[in-house]
């Protein structure tokens, strides 16, 4: 249960740095100004959007023979190393959604349409699939999410500016490679 949790928040934390909920965090920052309701709305968010990305990573980890899933995993870690990569930008529709409700509303609501799709949400499927103890893994990746989030909601842009985005993106790569080299190479074991 610890090491679930443990690489849960560490996967999700490296992973989140310099994404597009990120950066969604400091919009929402510097729009509101109120720390308490974002950080409440990026944890409603991050609790429903990833508890519905193990649960269904899980499933699927039940419908695939161990070898294939194994390498689907592996697969996609590396695929998401490679996405990491990938500086990424907030889309401005995003942001116009965020205007037209109260801070908590429009976190939650931005949130978790954000993390849609998201690597962040892709690596809590492969984490679920992968560790099939979804307490850990929703919790793990809640806790690394807001890792990330809260000291830019916290310092706004002054600490945004400050963060090396190019080297967390290289860290985070090099951790998915690693976890996708090591599943292939290992498997599940």
């Amino acid at each position: 249960m610890m090491n679930a949790l443990l690489l849960s928040t560490a996967t999700v934390a490296l992973a989140e740095i310099g994404d597009k909920t990120q950066l969604l965090a400091l919009l929402l920052a510097a729009r509101y100004r109120r720390p308490g309701p974002i950080i409440a709305g990026i944890t409603i968010a991050t609790v429903l959007n990833h508890a519905l990305a193990a649960w269904l990573g899980d499933w699927l980890s039940t419908l695939l023979t161990p070898d294939v899933l194994r390498w689907i995993v592996a697969g996609s870690f590396l695929a998401v190393a490679l996405w990491t990569l990938k500086p990424d930008t907030l889309d401005s529709d995003e942001g116009s959604t965020v205007h037209r409700h109260g801070a908590l509303l429009a976190t939650t609501i931005a949130f978790f349409l954000a993390e849609i799709g998201d690597k962040t949400q892709v690596a809590t499927m492969l984490l679920a699939a992968r560790l099939h103890d979804l307490p850990s893994v929703v919790a793990g990746t809640t806790v690394g999410m807001l890792l990330a989030n809260v000291p830019v909601v916290l310092l706004g842009s002054r600490f945004a500016d400050r963060l090396p985005l190019r080297a967390a993106r290289f860290t985070a790569a090099a951790v998915f490679a690693v976890l996708g080299l090591w599943v292939a190479i290992r498997g599940f074991g």
